[in-house]
């Protein structure tokens, strides 16, 4: 049980406080209502540049991280298709640092074009040496428009095109900031060695005096039922095979998500797992094989991926996986299987609970999507799922005209 105390300034930055003794930090984290599904779909790739420009300095503190490191503190940040997070440890006695810190380059960013340059020449960088040198790398840009036709989600927090960020002039710069950082579309939450009134008193001297920006009212295309099986196949000079098939599944606010979870770790989860045990240990038709859920807010993904072992044909490969998936849909897993899944899911939540940063980010989280003590009733969540339930659930899911399928083949030599 995570206990916390909540609050909310005149200029709508919602607050929360988690009070924990034993330990002589504090964490600052600072989540902002921005991923790369609020782009506009000839300038992706913003909320990604804006997760390395917030590092660029502010008007009155040219270095973040100086300052910071003086105060023993650290700092990272992490930017997703629905949110952009920031984050600082630091010692409880310096906590007032990581307010000043942020709330001024929330206030007062400093826009130069030295700044613009320096990172965006980053983001490209990055570009270039994750996804397109990589093995396997460009893997996500091939496949989200291939699952999406009308939603967002079809690019990823990278961008759609590495020209958008590449042309991203000083004027596009400064009004995605304008409409996304301010106080109104943020969540704070400060956990650790403080307290509620310590952490009132520092949140209105230094973040009261901002004003509140226009409010945004998100209004994204809803990706329609897909109704008829997609396939792509690229060849690309990587070591082995890989296939991954996407099928449309629940959002993460959504009840069945929680039923999602669980079946994927019945297939996939540790070498106890269905997959890995038959299609890895016993049958060696794949070297690594997973099955995983994207997690998103609005309808996201239930992912199967795996490269094949060496001298195995995709038909047999894919014939197997299918199977192994199948199965879910017409037959009630154990309640052994059951038993041990939500056991762990359970030791997760629970050593979750044991770091304060992990505290701080699910709180923030949860309060975005819509309250913080979803953060506390998610292990209920999981306990009421039933066999039955993720049986009738993988029969929604795993439904080939609700799949995409990406055959990602090694270029004959």
């Amino acid at each position: 049980m995570i206990n916390f105390t909540k609050f909310t300034l005149d200029n709508g930055l919602r607050v929360i406080v988690h009070q924990d003794t034993t330990t002589p930090l504090a964490v600052f984290n600072l989540l902002y209502d921005v991923g790369a599904r609020d782009e506009s779909s000839d300038r992706t790739g913003f909320a990604h540049l804006f997760e390395h420009l917030m590092f660029g300095g502010s008007e009155n503190i040219p270095s973040f991280d100086e300052p910071l490191q003086m105060a023993s503190g650290d700092n990272n940040a992490f930017t997703s298709n629905d949110i952009t997070n920031y984050y600082m440890t630091l010692p409880a006695a310096n906590l007032e640092t990581a307010f000043w810190l942020e709330s001024d380059r929330m206030n007062n960013l400093a826009f130069s074009q030295k700044s613009l340059d320096v990172q965006r020449n980053v983001v490209i960088e990055e570009f270039n040496e994750r996804y397109l040198s990589q093995p396997y790398g460009d893997l996500w840009l091939l496949l989200r428009p291939l699952a999406y036709k009308v939603h967002p989600y079809q690019w990823a927090t990278i961008g759609k095109s590495i020209d958008h960020v590449a042309n991203a002039s000083m004027t596009d710069v400064k009004n995605f900031f304008k409409k996304f950082y301010n106080p109104n579309n943020a969540i704070l939450c400060v956990a650790g060695n403080v307290t509620h009134d310590q952490v009132k008193a520092l949140t209105e001297k230094w973040f009261g005096g901002i004003q509140r920006g226009e409010d945004y009212k998100r209004n994204l295309p809803v990706e329609p039922a897909q109704t008829e099986a997609r396939v792509q196949t690229v060849y690309k000079p990587v070591p082995y095979d890989c296939i991954v098939k996407c099928y449309h599944s629940a959002g993460r606010i959504d009840d069945a998500y929680y039923t999602e979870d669980l079946l994927t770790d019945v297939l996939s989860d540790g070498f106890s797992s269905r997959i890995y045990k038959e299609l890895v240990k016993n049958k060696q038709l794949f070297s690594e094989v997973d099955i995983y859920l994207t997690g998103d807010q609005d309808k996201g993904l239930v992912i199967a991926e795996g490269k094949l072992s060496e001298g195995v044909s995709m038909e047999v490969a894919e014939a197997a996986l299918d199977a192994e998936i199948a199965k879910m849909t017409t037959e009630l897993i154990s309640d052994e299987e059951l038993e041990k899944v939500k056991n762990k899911i359970s030791s997760n939540l629970m050593f979750a609970e044991m770091n304060v940063l992990n505290v701080a980010m699910n709180l923030c989280f949860a309060e975005l999507m819509g309250d913080a003590n979803m953060a506390n009733e998610e292990l209920e969540q999981y306990q009421r799922v039933t066999a039955e339930m993720i049986r009738d659930r993988s029969a929604q899911i795993f439904r080939k005209e609700n799949s995409s399928t990406l055959y990602y083949l090694a270029e004959k030599k």
